[in-house]
């Protein structure tokens, strides 16, 4: 048996509907609706014994990244405050900046990496992400990796 796993962060679209339901049981369990695993698996459309065979392999990525080191990625417009403004929605929401890195801006964008601290997030990531691509000036955002 091979003891070496691999880890990679997939679009929800991408997986299976038994897995996306395998977390909304977890959901429910962890916020009390689902009293038991039977009660939550029923919830969510699946069956105990498909909660049990996948509940270990996986977690939503806001999950596994609160509390950790997390590296974003961005492509931001080329124009002035517009960095300003996505290192106010890190402040803004409690996520403490460590490294940025941009390279010289070409055909009207940026492209960036922001390393951050999360710990002290007061939003889930999904939130922060959502609300991220909402900033002014902001063509793309999303996590590169966590530790």
């Amino acid at each position: 048996m091979n003891d070496n796993h691999k880890y990679y962060i997939v679009e929800d679209s991408a997986l299976p509907e038994v897995l996306i339901r395998c977390v909304k049981a977890k959901e429910y369990l962890s916020s009390g609706r689902g009293k038991t695993v039977g009660e939550a698996a029923a919830y969510a459309g699946i069956s105990r014994s498909a909660f049990y065979k996948y509940k270990d392999l996986i977690s939503p990525f806001s999950d596994m990244s609160l509390g950790h080191i997390i590296t974003f990625s961005m492509i931001l417009r080329d124009e002035p405050g517009v960095l300003s403004g996505i290192l106010a929605h890190f402040a803004g929401n409690g996520a403490n900046v460590l490294t940025i890195y941009q390279t010289i801006p070409s055909g009207g964008r940026a492209p960036v990496t922001i390393s951050a601290d999360t710990t002290g997030m007061n939003t889930d990531l999904d939130s922060f992400i959502e609300r991220a691509m909402g900033v002014s000036g902001v063509i793309s955002f999303g996590p590169l990796a966590g530790q």
